[in-house]
């Protein structure tokens, strides 16, 4: 637990926050990817309502699009068949991954037809949109207009090969289709032709819509990656600033142009109305006046999103709701995020590279297994965070129950010994360096409130470890023994069950499944943030102890990795390994370090592997009279050929791994730290392969 530590505050004032995450498509379901976005945006949001905050998180299937028609006309049935039996299988995964939205919604709903329509009117009257005609793609064998995203070629900027013209994975930069080189249709694999259309147009380049967005994204506090990102699209005055095509040709699915017949608006124009849209279904049931609470000043707007689709809603997104005027408003803070990478290979599910979160459901795994993984890794900065199945399996038995879980279920017995009535004996400061309730509780909420979900954990693990060192040191099983010294074991336990009450509460945010059964041992009404500097009461009693969580078993993961025969599943070689902090490492045994076969290594060849962005393939002698193959995820810090010939440590007997690109026998180990670069490891001169390290 950090030293210093700021003075507890006078409670804040109530906030009204309406939260959203960015809208699925809803030809598929839910990937892993979105439930990241949404375990970041419902931790947020469980950690404001703890406070007593007004907040209304909402969400909505995004229905329209080429995409869903054409997925609808494969399978002989209507897009609304489609996209409603999409959206019958939402409640499954939402409710599983304890997902607490207030209201989900659809594009295709009559209230993002009205809203988007209404917006649409409102900025041409203020005239900012025209009509030209476009030169645009059209496949000759589908006979149709090809939308941005059923284009591929080369990107113009960078180089790389099969990138889309909206956005390129590689230096996202945002492209014509006609930039495209070698571009083809991917619906048939036909060269596109070029045909002209009249289409509309939002003037995002007029100088007032130039000048407001440069000082909007100035003054909304965009994080620094989002910031420099939008500076350099908006350029020198907004001259950077290209006009916003917002129409589309028949065939199409979408809300039909009011006063276009035949011209539809393009998804990205309705698609982020679907915000406003669910939020005014959910209002309605609630009986409040939508333009009302939009334009109540203490209404905070606040949108999570992925880093791929920073431009719509730093730029186009604001604009359209500064233009549209009152009552619409323009966000107050789009918080953005990076990728969820597994062994560091970006999720894919046109790759094939992937989890399934409905697979991990159906397995029976823990959903806060995974909501506690995953913030243990997120941060406030735009980076991505890697899923890796090893991390996950020992992150998770250490942290959720050999510390946290493991407090109750060692003095719970000592308290049910002395009638299942808490008889305290220290101050949680006395146990804790000094540091107060009221001061734990500011600083883990600080963190929660700025999104730094992982410093967070870290500090309330640091507690856990503090409370089991009390309980390890004053051996309450000894004192039990005595009956002299019945009453110490009593308040020594009593003690960590305060302290666990406390981490309970801290938790919460992360564990809500796990807090409610754990305030049910405790014989707790629900916890709010608040209730942190409300001790336990000395004759306080407790229900007896259940189990709360049951360990990771390995092969568990190994099952969702393999996946069901339709399963997406991610590249599983072990990528080199990242230090811990020491802060966030917990102490072994020599018998545990004993249980690493580390080993000498030669590297006789190196190569780069095909279709992964990180991962090398090393081919290493062990000094076993036999090759081993090793995926290791150093491809930006090594060219392969000046590794064929060096030295390296290796885990030798970490379990095979079998992925996309081959069997995987081992871990090489590197070093990384909170700035850039990989370093290999390596011996001094003399050692030889199959040495042992220890």
């Amino acid at each position: 637990m950090s030293a210093a530590v700021p003075a507890a505050s006078s409670p804040a004032p109530r906030r009204q926050l309406f939260v959203t995450t960015a809208l699925p498509y809803a030809n598929g379901p839910f990937h892993i990817g979105h439930i990241m976005e949404y375990l970041q945006a419902d931790i947020w949001v469980r950690f404001q309502r703890m406070h007593g905050h007004d907040v209304h998180f909402v969400c909505a299937d995004d229905s329209h699009g080429a995409p869903i028609m054409l997925k609808a006309e494969a399978e002989g049935v209507t897009p609304q068949v489609l996209v409603a039996r999409v959206a019958a299988t939402r409640p499954k995964t939402l409710k599983g991954f304890h997902l607490s939205f207030d209201h989900w919604s659809s594009t295709d709903s009559p209230e993002n037809v009205e809203l988007s329509q209404d917006i649409y009117r409102r900025l041409k009257a203020k005239g900012l949109i025209y009509a030209k005609p476009v030169e645009q793609f059209y496949d000759p064998v589908k006979a149709m207009f090809l939308p941005d995203r059923y284009i591929k070629g080369t990107c113009p900027k960078c180089g790389t090969a099969d990138q889309y013209a909206d956005a390129c994975e590689k230096c996202s930069t945002v492209n014509a289709p006609t930039d495209l080189i070698d571009p083809r249709s991917t619906l048939t694999g036909a060269k596109p032709e070029l045909r002209s259309s009249e289409h509309l147009f939002f003037h995002l380049s007029a100088p007032p819509v130039a000048a407001f967005l440069k000082s909007w994204t100035q003054r909304s506090d965009l994080q620094p990656e989002v910031f420099n990102k939008a500076q350099e699209w908006l350029g020198e005055n907004g001259k950077g600033l290209v006009d916003w095509d917002i129409s589309r040709d028949v065939p199409y699915f979408g809300i039909p142009i009011p006063d276009a017949p035949g011209k539809y608006f393009y998804v990205w124009l309705d698609a982020p109305v679907g915000y406003l849209a669910s939020l005014k279904a959910h209002l309605a049931l609630q009986g409040v006046d939508f333009a009302q609470f939009l334009q109540d000043p203490s209404t905070e707007q606040i949108h999570f999103i992925g880093k791929d689709i920073i431009y719509f809603h730093t730029l186009f997104w604001p604009a359209m709701m500064e233009f549209a005027g009152a009552p619409y408003k323009v966000p107050d803070r789009v918080f953005v995020h990076g990728f969820l990478t597994a062994l560091g290979e970006k999720m894919s599910k046109s790759r094939g590279t992937g989890i399934s979160p409905d697979y991990y459901l159906d397995l029976g795994l823990n959903a806060e297994w995974l909501r506690y993984y995953i913030a243990a890794k997120l941060n406030d900065r735009v980076e991505d965070i890697d899923f890796n199945p090893d991390d996950f399996v020992a992150r998770v038995n250490s942290d959720l129950i050999g510390k946290y879980v493991n407090i109750a279920a060692r003095a719970a017995r000592f308290v049910a010994a002395g009638g299942n009535a808490v008889r305290p004996g220290q101050t949680f400061a006395a146990r804790h360096n000094g540091m107060t309730l009221a001061q734990v509780a500011e600083l883990v909420g600080g963190h929660y409130d700025r999104r730094e979900f992982g410093k967070a954990l870290r500090e309330i693990m640091v507690l856990a470890d503090q409370t089991n060192q009390y309980f390890d040191n004053a051996k309450p099983w000894e004192m039990a023994k005595d009956p002299a010294r019945a009453a110490g074991a009593l308040a020594v336990s009593s003690d960590c069950l305060e302290d666990f009450r406390v981490l309970t509460v801290l938790l919460k945010p992360v564990l809500p499944a796990l807090a409610e059964k754990a305030e049910g041992f405790l014989n707790l009404a629900p916890q709010s943030w608040a209730d942190i500097a409300m001790p336990l009461p000395a004759g306080h009693r407790i229900n007896d102890y259940a189990h709360l969580m049951t360990r990771v078993d390995p092969k568990q993961i190994d099952t969702l990795i393999e996946g069901p025969a339709t399963a997406l599943v991610p590249p599983s070689a072990p990528a080199a390994p990242v230090a811990a902090s020491p802060s966030a490492a917990g102490t072994i045994s020599i018998d545990d370090f004993t249980k690493v076969d580390l080993r000498i290594a030669r590297i006789i060849n190196a190569e780069h592997v095909a279709g992964a962005d990180k991962l090398l393939k090393l081919t290493l002698d062990v000094g076993e009279g036999r090759e081993r193959t090793v995926f290791a995820g150093i491809k930006s810090a090594y060219d392969p050929t000046q590794l064929i010939g060096r030295l390296t440590p290796m885990v030798a007997n970490l379990a095979p791994r079998k992925m996309k690109f081959g069997l995987s026998e081992g871990m090489v180990l590197a070093a990384s730290g909170e700035g850039p670069g990989i370093f290999l490891l390596a011996p001094d001169s003399g050692a030889e392969p199959g040495m042992r390290v220890k």
